[in-house]
């Protein structure tokens, strides 16, 4: 049977349920087998660029140890996609150029939700090398905790707040810039009018895809 690894690349066991729950749909009876793994050598959460560094190193050893027949990196900031793709020759799927691609083949123009605004320049490097910047209508960002995003509640009006701004500037769909915000997907979906995409999901759709068409 075929294997599919999702590895939150941050070391919180939280975050890496939120995923697990977020992708479970995706597990079809008699399909890839489909799993979540937490890279507990790495940071916390992917704040900053140090942080998004720090995730490389510990990364690759999991997919260089792990065999898989395809690897989803899951952080919305796509954390040592090139490295990654060079320690193993099975494909290796960033979530935010995933969610990217679903959105581009959805509608025209979409918008993002970051978690921090640190985050903004890492999905810009992404968009650049997709050559898909100007399709960006707009990025907001909450600047808040992982832990926040993380809460039934705590985060929700302001992620609803964020995608309407996005829509407000021309978005046709929304990013959701974390995988801390899964779990609020459908209520800013309803809230905000036009598709929101969790990239955990993207990233899961694509790799059966890649699997069944290998």
């Amino acid at each position: 049977m075929a294997r599919i690894l999702v590895i939150n690349p941050n070391s919180s066991l939280a975050c890496s349920a939120r995923i697990d729950a977020a992708i479970a749909p995706f597990r079809l009876p008699g399909g890839p087998l489909l799993e979540v793994a937490t890279l507990r050598d790495g940071p916390p959460a992917i704040y900053s660029w140090a942080d998004w560094h720090a995730a490389v190193a510990p990364l690759c050893r999991r997919i260089a140890d792990e065999p898989a027949d395809v690897y989803v990196v899951a952080c919305a900031s796509d954390p040592g996609i090139t490295a990654a793709r060079a320690a193993t020759d099975k494909p290796v799927l960033g979530v935010f150029r995933s969610a990217v691609a679903m959105a581009t083949a959805r509608a025209g123009r979409f918008g993002v939700i970051a978690i921090v605004d640190a985050s903004k320049d890492r999905h810009m490097l992404a968009l650049d090398a997709m050559g898909l910047r100007e399709r960006l209508a707009a990025e907001v960002a909450l600047n808040v905790t992982m832990e926040t995003l993380l809460d039934p509640e705590a985060a929700r009006a302001r992620l609803i707040a964020a995608a309407r701004d996005c829509v407000a500037a021309g978005a046709e769909s929304v990013i959701l810039g974390c995988t801390g915000m899964a779990h609020h997907r459908a209520a800013i979906e309803a809230a905000c009018g036009v598709p929101v995409i969790e990239p955990c999901q993207a990233a899961v759709a694509l790799a059966l895809g890649v699997v069944m068409m290998a």
